[in-house]
Parts: C-alpha cells; structure tokens; sequence
C-alpha cells in the first residue's frame, strides 16, 4: 500500500500516512487531531536495473556532455 505525506497547516507538522491510491486526496487528520492538512508533493528515486545490477554512466553527447559548451 501506498505512504503519503502530508503536512498540517495548524501545528507545521508532517506525518506519513499508508492508504490505498483512491483514498490519496481524502482527508488526513493530523497526529495532534487537527483536520486542516495538505497532501505533500512526494519525489521517487528509482536506481539500479531490473537484474539488481547498476546502471551505466551516462555517456557523451549533447550540448553539455559534448564538449560544445564553454
């Protein structure tokens, strides 16, 4: 199941919650009980292969990793 943050606007704190993804915009009471929270903005990082290997370095090419810049 899913973890979402989520902040309260009342007392500034974040807590995470597990709930299924069609619940994700309900409401989400805050530990200290207040009902004014806000779903936070969450990032993924995703490494490695799906062998359980690591990926290759990025190689050149392009503006940046050409060469043509500078």
């Amino acid at each position: 199941m899913p973890r979402y943050d989520y902040r309260c606007r009342a007392c500034g704190s974040t807590f995470e919650m597990s709930r299924p993804m069609s619940e994700a915009s309900a409401p989400a009471p805050c530990p200290e009980g207040h009902d004014d929270t806000v779903k936070l903005l969450s990032t993924v990082t995703v490494t490695g292969t799906a062998k359980g290997g690591s990926a290759p370095p990025p190689s050149g090419g392009g503006c940046c990793g050409g060469g043509c810049c500078g």
